[in-house]
């Protein structure tokens, strides 16, 4: 193996990217054993990340021109902080590159933007069962947060929910 960070190029995701993007996420969800969750089309991506209004960003990291992995990513906002950061929705190095720290080189440069863009804090979700992860995250000092859970509605309820009239007297 090289040295852990010689040789690797992180740059901007480009619409030239869709096809190796999602075919990371399909891997990142196998490996998660959540492939079945994932129903993301490369048209989706180029279309809500490389359209007229993008909702994330990603970063690509290559070594030697070879893809090795990719951090998407899109700005939040705190309100009780009164400040900007950064959302980390998928994180992925390609097997073969891992112990080379591009995760972290990934994660570092993501943070770094944010910060220089006003931002004061980076938040993901990792999933419960994938200690490696959370291994790695709390090593770099990503804590697990006591104080909040995720909640989420998707698919069919999320339509229903969003599609039902507004009720005029209070539940």
């Amino acid at each position: 193996m090289t040295t852990p960070s010689t040789n690797v190029l992180i740059r901007p995701g480009r619409i030239e990217d869709v096809e190796t993007i999602h075919a990371a996420l399909l891997r990142l969800g196998a490996h998660t054993g959540a492939h079945q969750e994932i129903t993301s089309t490369p048209e989706d991506l180029r279309t809500y990340g490389f359209g007229e209004k993008p909702a994330f960003s990603t970063l690509i990291a290559e070594v030697a021109g070879e893809f090795a992995g990719l951090c998407l990513h899109f700005p939040i906002f705190s309100t009780w902080m009164g400040r900007p950061g950064v959302y980390v929705q998928d994180l992925y190095v390609e097997d073969r590159f891992r112990g080379r720290r591009i995760g972290e080189r990934l994660l570092r440069r993501v943070a770094r933007e944010c910060r220089n863009d006003g931002g004061a804090y980076l938040r993901l979700s990792v999933d419960s069962d994938n200690e490696t992860a959370k291994a790695f995250y709390e090593r770099l000092g990503i804590a697990w947060s006591s104080y909040e859970q995720v909640q989420k509605i998707v698919g069919d309820a999320f339509f229903a929910f969003a599609d039902a009239p507004d009720d005029e007297e209070p539940r």
